[in-house]
């Protein structure tokens, strides 16, 4: 590698991560939670794979009730999403050893309580628990004054919504944080992570492409991140979000630990002529938060469907979950995020119809030829 890095050391659990550590790997369960024999071969399958770190989603008291029996004889360190329900550190913090919390979604409940006070109440939690913390930022979920000042600078949002809580936490006194600052653009990926470490060089980073999709594109595109960022000394832990089949889930582990091999042994990848011209489907990875195993298939269904727009330059997203899919299909030309039952197709900003998963992939394709033909 060509830069050292030169974040500080921050502890979870058994592992340190920044400084000199090796760069870290980590995944995410692709069960429900609350399906504990599931929950349990995913974390049987990724500790297989090497995962240094696996991230499971927690947002009800139900699948508070499920990580209290899933944690029981797991051997690698544990993480939680906390979703939209932040009041839920408390209850499981005592069963792992690193909590994730979106700065974008902290305005959902107590909306009296200031930003403030509800990250200090969250940074207490974790001391007490002895956890690390992710402060994890997504484009697609940008917090409302954010996006405000911003409006579609999503960069400068996501760098300065980073930095504003990572001066939050310095104020609390509590160090044992990183940041992600993630997008489905790689392109986008490498600006925003390059300008957040040039003003806080010191806070380690997790790196990762959100939504990167399905095989081989979602490689590809993780790929032109990590090949980009590492070699600067930027990124002390990563995932590479695909979406597969769960019991597929230690690709994502091992397509990792090659990237990182590559970049270190000087073996970079050519980005294919024309990649980011065309049809751009994308796909969020098969994780816990999916609310119907369905959804992988119809990811692929559609990628097959609309490959004969593939000259055409439309995006397509399909998200798995209700936190995802509001807000990160707003960007694309159209977009599916499923729920338990039903899937909502939206063109832009803009809900067209809510259908069947065995109807809604002729709906998007009457919407694409619209678009094409307008075109």
């Amino acid at each position: 590698m060509s830069s050292p890095r030169s974040t500080r050391s921050i502890r979870i659990g058994s592992l340190t991560i920044g400084g000199d550590a090796p760069i870290m790997v980590q995944s995410m369960a692709a069960t429900r939670t609350q399906d504990v024999p599931a929950t349990r071969r995913q974390l049987e399958l990724l500790t297989a794979a090497g995962a240094d770190l696996v991230r499971i989603a927690v947002d009800s008291p139900a699948d508070v009730e499920a990580l209290a029996k899933v944690v029981d004889g797991a051997t690698v360190p544990l993480s939680i999403d906390l979703q939209e329900n932040y009041r839920l550190a408390s209850e499981v913090a005592p069963f792992v050893q690193k909590l994730r919390y979106n700065p974008g979604h902290l305005h959902h409940h107590e909306k009296s309580r200031s930003i403030r006070d509800k990250v200090a109440w969250i940074a207490d939690t974790a001391k007490a628990h002895d956890c690390a913390l992710r402060v994890g930022c997504n484009a697609g979920s940008l917090a409302p004054d954010y996006k405000e000042r911003f409006g579609k600078d999503h960069v400068a949002a996501l760098v300065a919504q980073a930095v504003d809580h990572c001066a939050i936490l310095d104020e609390l006194e509590f160090h044992d944080f990183c940041v992600s600052i993630k997008d489905s653009d790689p392109r986008l990926v490498i600006e925003a992570n390059e300008r957040f470490a040039a003003q806080r060089p010191d806070v380690p980073l997790h790196l990762g492409v959100t939504e990167a999709g399905m095989p081989p594109d979602g490689v590809i595109k993780t790929r032109i991140a990590f090949e980009q960022l590492i070699p600067r000394g930027i990124g002390d832990t990563l995932r590479v979000s695909l979406t597969v089949p769960f019991e597929n889930k230690g690709m994502e582990i091992e397509v990792g630990r090659q990237i990182l091999a590559d970049i270190e042994a000087g073996r970079f990848r050519s980005v294919p002529k024309g990649f980011f011209d065309g049809l751009n489907i994308i796909a969020c990875p098969s994780c816990s938060r999916v609310e119907n195993e369905r959804f992988i298939d119809l990811a692929q269904e559609v990628k097959e469907a609309t490959a004969r727009a593939a000259e055409h330059d439309v995006t397509i997203a399909v998200m798995g979950c209700r936190v995802n899919g509001p807000g990160e299909t707003d960007d694309a030309d159209l977009g599916l995020w499923c729920g338990p039952k039903t899937v909502n197709l939206k063109r832009g900003p803009e809900t067209v119809g809510t259908y069947s998963y065995d109807d809604v992939l002729e709906a998007l394709l009457r919407e694409l030829d619209a678009i094409l033909a307008a075109r």
